[in-house]
């Protein structure tokens, strides 16, 4: 399998659409998803597995601290190291920003997503109650500090 990493494009959208459908109880839809290309502030990659938009995740840069937004992963492609592809390549274009910081909120039950985080050298640094719904759910807040 062929995979790539590269920055959201307009026409990538109509399929991560799909894609949070598919993924998340309360998904962003593909208005969100526009919205992001005219944020300066935003950075979003796609991964891209033989010719089929796989996922996407990207960060918004406040004052040099990066929030990952979301990461999402088609369940066709989960498990193949899609996710850290992406979020390798989201932390050196966060370098290039001069990001001193990346922080994150994942489920507390996503033991996978948290796996990862982990691997790149995110750290738990509390939980935040109640954050999630659908269903209710508190969120892990993790924190990269370079």
């Amino acid at each position: 399998m062929e995979i790539t990493v590269r920055e959201l494009l307009e026409e990538d959208i109509p399929r991560l659409a799909e894609i949070e459908a598919e993924s998340f109880s309360m998904p962003w839809s593909a208005q969100d998803f526009k919205n992001l290309l005219s944020y300066s502030y935003c950075n979003y990659v796609v991964a891209v597995a033989d010719g089929q938009v796989a996922g996407c995740c990207g960060f918004s840069n406040a004052c040099g601290v990066a929030n990952i937004d979301n990461v999402v992963v088609a369940a066709d492609f989960r498990g193949k190291g899609i996710a850290q592809m992406m979020l390798q390549e989201l932390i050196a274009a966060g370098e290039a920003e001069q990001v001193e910081a990346y922080t994150l909120e994942v489920r507390v039950s996503n033991t996978a997503a948290i796996h990862i985080y982990e691997k790149f050298g995110f750290v738990s640094e509390g939980i935040r109650p109640c954050f999630y719904e659908k269903p209710t759910e508190d969120a892990n807040i993790m924190w990269k500090r370079l």
